[in-house]
């Protein structure tokens, strides 16, 4: 009897050892350390964004990519997953607030819906341009409204812009705000942004991008508000005339990380990921702010009639935004206050 017990005991000992093993080998765990202490230890990360691969916050993602690679020595890996494949914002955001997505770069025009201070990005004519946008990432601001994602079990790392909002127009080439009235227009759907346009006279539609195109072409919409990046990568050239390059918004997305995970990392490889996304962060900006009349050409060569319409025409639309907006929230007014010209 004695003997069985001893086999007993011998058994199960190996058994939990086997069972350790296996679990300290756990590949498979998201954003979740593989070998190592300290850090020494490497992670498989996975990303989500809604844009297509030819659009620049790709293309960040990837810069983003490569800057984590380099900086940990090939300790972090990432897998990247572009044009919604993971679902939409909201699915994106619930994935990385529940830990099965590490990163995402998440708009903060969805972001204002979940975190009504994101809104004050949206202020009209905030900014001279996108070279202004992006020098204030790391304003004491910015970095307030970042800090509103913690309750929600995100960390906010940075902001990446893609290019200003333009207006394009399927027939009718728009001058003043008169010109708007009556037409239907693809808006986001921000009340921020969508209140922009109903005080123009416009309606709003907020229809879902991958329908944008079709939307246009049947005559659902007359238009909408839109980048130069995605006129381009969404060939919108193909269904609308006029292109109005007003630049009265800035365009960032919101790049944040699951906060157990960031938390559950050593302070040198916080620091990693910090540095790597600041640097994706200003190789987007960057690159898209010397793009500018490129993609203005690009846009004529292809049949559009590009034009400039001065912030002038939209001063209503300006004084509304600070007096509906600012009062509603300490941080949107603090911004207004800041960087209003």
């Amino acid at each position: 009897m004695k003997k069985i017990k001893k086999w007993s005991v011998f058994l199960l000992s190996i058994s939990l050892m086997i069972f350790s093993l296996t679990g300290c080998n756990d590949s498979e765990s998201v954003g979740t350390a593989t070998s190592g202490d300290g850090a020494g230890k490497t992670y498989n990360f996975k990303l989500a964004h809604i844009t297509p691969p030819t659009h620049m916050w790709h293309k960040a993602a990837e810069k983003f990519k490569e800057e984590l690679e380099t900086r940990s020595d090939g300790r972090m890996k990432m897998e990247i997953y572009p044009s919604s494949q993971l679902g939409s914002e909201a699915d994106m955001v619930e994935q990385i607030a529940a830990g099965s997505v590490d990163f995402g770069f998440i708009t903060a025009a969805y972001m204002s819906s979940r975190e009504p201070a994101f809104a004050a990005w949206f202020t009209p004519y905030a900014f001279e341009d996108l070279n202004e946008a992006n020098a204030e990432r790391d304003s004491e601001i910015a970095k307030k409204i970042l800090g509103t994602l913690d309750q929600q079990g995100l960390v906010g790392l940075d902001y990446l812009f893609a290019g200003q909002r333009v207006m394009l127009f399927k027939d009718k080439e728009v001058k003043t705000t008169a010109d708007m009235d009556g037409l239907k227009l693809r808006v986001t759907p921000s009340p921020p942004m969508q209140d922009f346009y109903k005080a123009t006279g416009a309606s709003t539609e907020g229809l879902p991008l991958p329908e944008v195109y079709s939307a246009v072409q049947t005559g659902v919409i007359d238009g909408m508000d839109m980048d130069l990046d995605a006129a381009i990568t969404n060939k919108y050239y193909e269904v609308v005339k006029h292109g109005a390059v007003t630049n009265h918004m800035v365009w960032p997305s919101v790049a944040m990380v699951n906060k157990s995970t960031f938390e559950g990392m050593s302070e040198e490889d916080q620091q990693i990921i910090k540095e790597s996304i600041a640097a994706a962060a200003e190789y987007a900006a960057v690159t898209r702010a010397g793009q500018e009349e490129e993609f203005k050409q690009q846009l004529k060569d292809n049949g559009m009639n590009i034009y400039e319409l001065d912030s002038s025409v939209f001063e209503e639309q300006k004084k509304m935004f600070d007096e509906k907006y600012g009062p509603t929230n300490p941080l949107i007014q603090e911004f207004i206050d800041t960087f209003r010209n």
